[in-house]
């Protein structure tokens, strides 16, 4: 066989198999083009998913007719302007889309600058190229894509349904426009707008938020954080919901470096590495970062469809971005999301009202602002530790919280005032305009958790000796895995030695854990250690251990406290932060305001 050249054609086809891989990939070219144009409007029409057609408007500065028979080769652009692969500042630059798009497709190309007399047309199809005819079109760039994969037919064959390809359509355009805050976006399937959004305004995290508020959703908007930090030069802004507001897969998880939305592992483990002391497992943070890098810095060149960046310093990339999610997640102190108390009031009418209309009717907003800015604002003074307060009650049997003199009347505690408890599980406090609902076990939880981290950071947990060491019978895997790790926990303040094969013998157990059931503790860290392997050193999951082990010393549902006990918690969950969830991402407590139980009741 004797090498040869391959005809333009195919060669156009077979780079097309790369950069457009469906409907949604020849779309987000287009829009980025928009983009790189100085858009600030962009109006996207699809139809059957954008098999039959795509239509990209913009109002961006256009092209001439010169322009126009250049963009439709391959490697022509005017976005390396120095032949620079590193200082990159525009979201396109290898000059494949047009040329690859419309090898296998129909495509036209009507434009006009902003001093033309008149607009250009150009027709590519097939890859046959037409010739620059005058057209009529106001300033900005119609690129109408007909037919995607004509001239590939086994192609066709691997596209979805058309809503399945409208929906990765509009994912990325939503990508987009949380990247591009200040430019407007509108995506129609012919029958319905998808998307909608206008230009936001303000300044810059402020059309930022309402931009992720708009695309997100408005319980994101109402628990949004505000993120900024700045490391050797790479900036890191953006905004990430409360623990409390979670969900059961990373759909809502987004990165966006120098403007261009990507998808990182480095950045889905950071985050999952920030949340690991508010979050269960399987559930997932609203997470919207932007990250600022020197071009020098990282390297966008390194996949057709430009979705992956490599940086040059991977550990001052991921370490920013933990540091500065669990510093703004500390700086939320007590809070919890305003979500909990929404789905709270949902099931109370659900259950009080399912077949009274009148009051179905009045079902609030997913997007109501409970608990107040007025009761985040006052937690913000409760931060620091109380003056004259024990912040190390244990969950002994005898009383957990000495005594505290509290004034109830006339004192406005963001968590209010202890008037009673439920089922031996809820303490009820009434605050200045409102009630709140703690789960005592799981504030308990958090609680005790925070203080073996702090005591962790300073220097060792405090060990207590049990008066006859217990023994705990395990299989002999299970028994080896704790064997190994016995230096680990004693930093922990778990004391234990090998006895015999399938058994370890417990002699010293933390001091703030105070009576625990041993067994049960023992037995679950055993199985912690199976779920995370051996190849983990247990100095990385120092926070899993300590959250078991917190669980296990907690104030216990269906155990009765006294007022003192009671108001002693809530003083110290408003001191402690994220007590606002337990170490898995429930709520501890449920805020209802006044306003919302006269609302169950139809007083409004």
């Amino acid at each position: 066989m004797t090498i040869r050249r391959l005809p333009e054609t195919l060669v156009n086809q077979i780079a097309a198999g790369e950069v457009v891989e469906r409907p949604a990939a020849a779309l987000k070219e287009l829009v980025e083009n928009a983009l790189d144009a100085g858009a600030s409007n962009i109006d996207i029409q699809l139809r059957e998913g954008g098999r039959s057609l795509i239509s990209v408007t913009d109002d961006g500065r256009g092209m001439g007719p010169d322009d126009l028979a250049l963009a439709v080769e391959r490697h022509a652009t005017s976005k390396l302007p120095d032949d620079d692969l590193v200082h990159i500042q525009s979201l396109g630059f290898r000059g494949e889309a047009l040329p690859s798009i419309g090898a296998v497709a129909r495509l036209t190309l009507t434009s006009r600058t902003v001093d033309g007399d008149s607009a250009w047309s150009l027709k590519v199809e097939g890859g046959r190229v037409g010739e620059v005819e005058p057209a009529a079109h106001p300033q900005g760039t119609r690129v109408e894509v007909r037919d995607l994969f004509y001239a590939t037919p086994a192609r066709l064959k691997f596209l979805k349904t058309a809503r399945t390809e409208l929906s990765h359509a509009t994912e990325m355009i939503n990508r987009l426009a949380m990247a591009h805050p200040g430019v407007g976006f509108t995506l129609s399937d012919g029958n319905r707008t998808v998307i909608r959004l206008a230009p936001a305004q303000g300044e810059l995290f402020t059309q930022r938020l309402d931009r992720l508020g708009a695309v997100m959703g408005r319980d994101f908007f109402d628990n949004a954080l505000l993120v900024e930090a700045v490391r050797e030069g790479i900036k890191l802004t953006g905004h990430i919901g409360l623990p409390t507001l979670n969900r059961g897969n990373g759909q809502q998880q987004y990165m966006f470096v120098n403007g261009r939305p990507v998808k990182d592992k480095l950045f889905f483990g950071a985050v999952r590495g920030a949340y690991r002391d508010f979050l269960a497992h399987d559930r997932y943070p609203y997470v919207a970062l932007y990250l600022e890098v020197p071009p020098d810095q990282v390297d966008v060149n390194v996949h057709p469809a430009k979705t992956e960046v490599r940086f040059r310093d991977v550990g001052l990339v991921r370490g920013l971005i933990v540091s500065a999610l669990k510093h703004t997640l500390a700086d939320a102190g007590h809070r919890a999301s305003t979500t909990v108390s929404n789905a709270a009031l949902g099931a109370v009418q659900d259950s009080g009202f399912a077949g009274t209309t009148q009051f179905q009717s009045r079902r609030l907003n997913q997007g109501a602002g409970y608990p107040s800015a007025g009761l985040s604002d006052r937690a913000a003074a409760f931060q620091a530790p109380l003056q004259n307060f024990d912040m190390t009650p244990t969950a002994r049997a005898e009383t957990d919280y000495q005594p505290v003199d509290i004034q109830e009347e006339g004192q406005d505690f963001p968590l209010g005032v202890a008037r009673g408890q439920v089922h031996e599980t809820y303490i009820v406090s009434q605050t200045a305009d409102g009630i709140v609902i703690v789960d005592q076990h799981a504030a308990h939880e958090r609680l005790v958790y925070e203080r073996m981290k702090q005591a962790l950071d300073e220097g060792g947990i405090k060990r207590q000796g049990l008066l006859l060491p217990e023994v705990v019978e395990l299989d002999e895997p299970a028994a080896a895995r704790l064997t190994k790790r016995i230096d680990e926990l004693t930093e922990l303040g778990l004391v234990i030695e090998a006895f015999g094969e399938g058994a370890v013998v417990v002699r010293e157990t933390p001091a703030m854990l105070g009576q625990t059931d041993v067994q049960t503790l023992i037995k679950d860290l055993a199985d912690d250690l199976a779920e995370w392997g051996e190849v983990l050193s247990l100095h990385e999951k120092l926070s899993d251990v300590a959250a078991t082990m917190a669980c296990h010393g907690s104030v216990r549902a269906g155990r009765r406290l006294n007022g003192n006990e009671m108001n002693a918690l809530l003083r110290e969950m408003e001191a402690t932060p994220h007590s606002g969830q337990c170490n898995h991402g429930r709520p501890t407590y449920v805020e209802l305001k006044l306003s919302d139980i006269e609302k169950l009741f139809g007083r409004r």
